[in-house]
């Protein structure tokens, strides 16, 4: 008798022909998965190189050829264009990473552990260094076990360690529950950590960015600084912040002081007075607004009823009215192009037929986000809206796309069609505008990128020399040594 029969809750896992072909299959499609996830991001870098080809890099464009096929790929694989844009720093990541791609292409790791390994590496600034780093993290990426993600991160920070100590990242902890973490004093600053709800959250963004702004343009400071400084004054109830310009005569003290706080919330009126439990939307954050979130914010602020234009003609002028915007922000949302959330406050709103040959109408009228008005402008991307607010895409080669109001789930009611079906825009004989020019970058992707990447490492810089100087004790002076 074996002793283990002693353990009647022991269970010896079986080893047959059936068990064998599940685990081989369960292996065979993580390795598929894993080699589908690295063709895609593969394909994702060849086509922007492929545009960047085609039209150049249009660095000094506000819409360079990085966010046209970031937009692209949004639009195909119905994906927001910060993920399209993740995308593409992973797929170009993989050129840089050869060795670590070609283990990610054979299916051996998967997309979250590529994912880590471009994270982990990305401040090594020598092409040389970087060489190494990834040809060492090959060798022993395939070899890893099952590691949570802290620890895969250690791996990785120890090999980046060795050969550039200035690059390994720095982590830091977050709440996960509602409340406000104030940390130790460091050098006359403490870390305030806070998790709100996601009403107060957008109430204190519009705040510190109001104060932040209040400054004129002289100001020394950088925004993150600025918002920093914003917190302080908050503290202390001031109406703005005191500008650094070193002015006696800065035009910041003929600013006005910010106004209060507005925060746009969408919700049907039985909603509002408390007889339903259909959430509202929250404009501004894309955030969903619990039934009786919604009727505890109504008891204390201003109710303006939306005015659905179904009889409504067409608006005088290009302009559209305040209650006009209401009702297309309240309708769509978001941004209506295909593969971009932007939040519909953040957006233009945009006639699909240009004025005057289209008219100021929620037919006509739809919101697009800056980046996309853009898109829609010079890279080609044409459209057609249909009465009920839904939009027609056509993107260069050939795709189409079809874009719903965000309400059709929420507030089904505002996509009563409002006008007949509009004509396409490429059949509308507009003589266009030709005036209009791309709006120019102050700095290009790759220099934001360079000065982000050597303030980093100058941070790690300056703290791995602080702590050697409390552990060693301060370097002594650098002495020319005599010659021989």
């Amino acid at each position: 008798m074996f002793a283990r029969s002693r353990y009647h809750d022991y269970f010896e896992p079986s080893d047959t022909a059936e068990s064998r072909a599940l685990l081989t299959s369960i292996c065979a499609s993580a390795r598929a998965e894993n080699q589908t996830a690295a063709r895609r991001l593969a394909a994702v870098a060849e086509l922007f190189e492929l545009r960047r080809h085609e039209r150049g890099e249009r660095e000094d464009w506000a819409v360079d050829t990085w966010a046209a096929v970031g937009a692209e790929i949004a639009a195909a694989l119905r994906i927001s264009a910060a993920k399209a844009g993740s995308y593409m720093n992973y797929g170009l990541a993989m050129k840089q990473l050869p060795a670590v791609a070609a283990v990610f292409i054979a299916g051996d790791i998967d997309v979250q552990m590529f994912q880590t390994v471009v994270y982990r590496t990305a401040l090594i600034a020598d092409d040389g260094v970087l060489a190494e780093v990834d040809r060492r993290l090959a060798q022993r990426a395939q070899r890893w076990p099952s590691m949570t993600r802290g620890r895969l991160a250690s791996e990785i920070d120890r090999i980046v360690r060795k050969h550039d100590p200035d690059a390994v990242r720095r982590t830091r902890a977050k709440t996960r529950d509602r409340g406000v973490d104030f940390g130790d004093e460091e050098d006359g600053c403490v870390e305030v950590v806070a998790r709100l709800t996601s009403t107060h959250a957008e109430a204190f963004k519009q705040r510190v960015e109001s104060l932040a702004n209040s400054v004129c343009e002289a100001d020394p400071r950088t925004a993150d600084q600025r918002r920093s400084d914003a917190f302080g004054a908050m503290s202390v109830s001031a109406d703005r912040l005191g500008c650094q310009c070193g002015d006696a005569s800065c035009s910041a003290t003929q600013k006005p002081a910010p106004g209060p706080v507005v925060i746009h919330v969408v919700a049907e009126q039985a909603t509002v007075e408390g007889r339903s439990d259909e959430p509202g939307y929250q404009l501004g954050t894309n955030a969903v607004i619990p039934a009786e979130v919604v009727a505890e914010l109504a008891a204390n602020a201003k109710l303006s009823p939306l005015v659905h234009p179904i009889d409504a003609p067409a608006e005088r002028g290009y302009r559209p009215s305040r209650a006009l915007a209401d009702f297309v922000r309240a309708r769509d949302l978001t941004c209506r192009a295909p593969g971009c959330d932007k939040p519909a406050t953040h957006c233009d709103l945009d006639h699909t037929i240009p004025y005057p040959y289209g008219p100021t109408h929620a037919g006509n009228i739809k919101c697009l986000c800056r980046r996309c008005h853009i898109l829609k402008t010079f890279w080609g991307w044409r459209d057609t809206q249909l009465a009920d607010g839904t939009v027609i895409w056509e993107l260069p080669g050939g795709h189409t796309y079809v874009t719903t109001p965000g309400s059709a789930l929420l507030f089904p009611s505002m996509m009563t069609p409002t006008l007949p079906p509009l004509h396409r825009l490429a059949e509308v004989e507009t003589p266009g505008d030709r005036t209009l020019f791309m709006p120019r970058r102050k700095t290009t992707r790759a220099q934001n990128r360079a000065k982000y990447i050597a303030a980093e490492r100058s941070r790690n810089r300056a703290e791995r020399r602080a702590r050697h100087g409390a552990l060693l004790g301060p370097a002594p002076p650098s002495v020319d040594e005599p010659p021989f």
